[in-house]
């Protein structure tokens, strides 16, 4: 690990839209957090947190988290927020195995899963954050009939998700082939880094 990545891991850490998930111990408390009853729209895997600051600036009525294992990625999502002044964004840095121990039920209104690690071997296939194992977790975070959002350019990972979906009978309202092709819809032409490459 390089001196600049410790150093950003330690002060992510210190940030006050920071929360260390992997020392809580009890459920996290939105309110406390935002300060409102706004249900929150969680970013999974958000990297440096385009998605949840970009989901931020269109709007400010709305709460977002962004939740990641990395500290020096999730560093630059909530130095960014801060610099912008966005109060309704949030960064949890854990393990996504933790998802069920930090974020009480019902209280997320949608998932955005963005670009993956599509765990191409079968083997990790118990990885991958559309496997029916973490589906079941985001249906116990979630409320009745609220959504997930799967972004990807791995086909693979694409179809054993709608396989999964339909195998722990889920509704899927909407499968889009190809953002790109679509009338400019500024949610769905958020690009993470990993998109813009």
């Amino acid at each position: 690990m390089t001196r600049k990545k410790h150093t950003k891991i330690i002060e992510a850490a210190t940030l006050p839209n920071v929360i260390e998930g992997r020392n809580q111990t009890e459920p996290l408390d939105w309110r406390g957090l935002f300060g409102n009853d706004h249900r929150v729209t969680l970013e999974l895997g958000c990297g440096t947190g385009q998605y949840a600051i970009s989901l931020a600036r269109l709007s400010p009525d709305k709460n977002f988290v962004g939740l990641d294992s990395k500290g020096a990625r999730i560093w630059q999502g909530a130095k960014t927020a801060l610099e912008e002044n966005l109060s309704n964004v949030r960064f949890i840095r854990t393990d996504i195995k933790k998802i069920t121990d930090l974020i009480p039920e019902h209280s997320v209104s949608e998932i955005w899963i963005t670009f993956p690690d599509p765990y191409p071997r079968k083997k990790q296939a118990k990885h991958r954050l559309t496997s029916p194992r973490f589906l079941a977790e985001y249906q116990r975070i979630l409320g009745p009939g609220d959504v997930i959002h799967l972004k990807t350019d791995d086909q693979a990972l694409f179809t054993y998700t709608l396989e999964a979906l339909k195998e722990g009978q889920c509704v899927i309202e909407k499968v889009i082939e190809d953002v790109y092709v679509l009338p400019a819809d500024p949610i769905l032409h958020i690009e993470t880094v990993y998109e813009k490459r």
